[in-house]
């Protein structure tokens, strides 16, 4: 969390957001009202939190990461568009640290080229968009960070970006998996392209493919930039 993002939360009158993240920010809620919605309910909290805005209230609509980087900035700019110009509330989207900046770093540097994050929930997007997306992404030796990696119900997803990415890179290309990056229960792995899918991976889970420059040294995952070294 970036202190400006700390301090709009602290600065609120109400605070939205998905019930999990709401849990984790517990300490900053104190004397606060809160809206809270649990999965598949982004449309309405987003419109509670815009309607709440409207009568004057200062609210905060809180996205795990960056809420510009699969959060909820852009579905509060679409409702809040819907009203007259006269009567839209202002919103200002506040950055934060998203997962895939959070992982690379604990990783060491993996994204220090040309990279691709692609999202494998298939809620929102066809799953044969996803499987182009990856598709395009391996055949272009894109660094691929992969969000949403794998849940109880997708199990197979991960194994398809493993196969489509083996054909366009060796089998010992450097993965990266980094668990709740950034928080108490933080824990990272690094494997290969070959083997990763052995590792646990869930929806807590960030996943880096390294592009066939990456390598691994002292521990730390690095894509190289490409200086004269």
């Amino acid at each position: 969390m970036t202190p400006r993002a700390r301090k709009a939360i602290e600065c609120a009158e109400i605070v939205v957001g998905y019930d999990t993240y709401l849990d984790l920010i517990q300490d900053l809620l104190s004397g606060k009202a809160t809206i809270g919605t649990g999965m598949m309910q982004e449309i309405d909290r987003c419109q509670a939190a815009v309607e709440q805005a409207m009568d004057g209230k200062q609210v905060a609509v809180i996205s795990s990461g960056d809420p510009g980087v699969y959060g909820m900035a852009g579905l509060v700019l679409e409702l809040v568009s819907k009203y007259p110009a006269t009567v839209q509330p202002k919103v200002n989207v506040i950055p934060g640290i998203s997962a895939v900046s959070a992982a690379a770093a604990i990783l060491g540097a993996p994204l220090m080229h040309d990279f691709a994050v692609i999202s494998l929930s298939d809620l929102l997007t066809p799953w044969e968009v996803i499987e182009k997306r990856i598709e395009m992404a391996a055949a272009g030796d894109f660094v691929i960070a992969i969000y949403n990696p794998k849940s109880i119900r997708r199990t197979s997803q991960i194994e398809t970006v493993r196969e489509i990415t083996l054909k366009h890179r060796g089998a010992d290309t450097p993965v990266g998996i980094v668990h709740h990056a950034s928080r108490t229960r933080e824990h990272m792995a690094l494997s290969t392209l070959e083997n990763f899918t052995n590792e646990h991976i869930d929806m807590f889970s960030l996943v880096i493919i390294g592009n066939s420059q990456t390598y691994i040294a002292d521990g730390k995952m690095v894509t190289p930039r490409g200086y004269r070294l």
